[in-house]
């Protein structure tokens, strides 16, 4: 297939684009709330398991403490594409230039 306009066209895989925009920041909010709820629960776990199990409920209360932080460097680690896909840019394949033959037996001659 040819298009007009020189043949410097860039080519692209479809197999090497990102998701789109809404899905990554749809997938980015699901990682927050799940990591939100982790941390509701082990907070909740710590204040009902204090008298109980005192060693569980400080390392509930650590995980309570620290969640919100690495919630936060998750959710917003960017879109990054993945490292397993190919390259994106396809080089297109320059033409080779066909000269016309040499005749070096006959060697031109002026006529006069």
């Amino acid at each position: 297939m040819r298009h007009g306009g020189g043949g410097s066209a860039q080519v692209f895989r479809i197999t090497g684009a990102r998701q789109g925009l809404q899905e990554d920041v749809r997938g980015r909010q699901r990682r927050y709330v799940i990591s939100m709820s982790v941390r509701t629960v082990s907070v909740v776990l710590a204040a009902v398991l204090w008298n109980v199990e005192r060693h569980v409920a400080i390392v509930a209360l650590v995980l309570g403490l620290v969640l919100p932080y690495i919630a936060v460097v998750i959710a917003n680690a960017g879109r990054e594409n993945a490292p397993g896909l190919p390259s994106t840019f396809v080089q297109t394949p320059s033409r080779p230039m066909i000269a016309p033959p040499r005749d070096e037996d006959h060697e031109p001659t002026e006529q006069g």
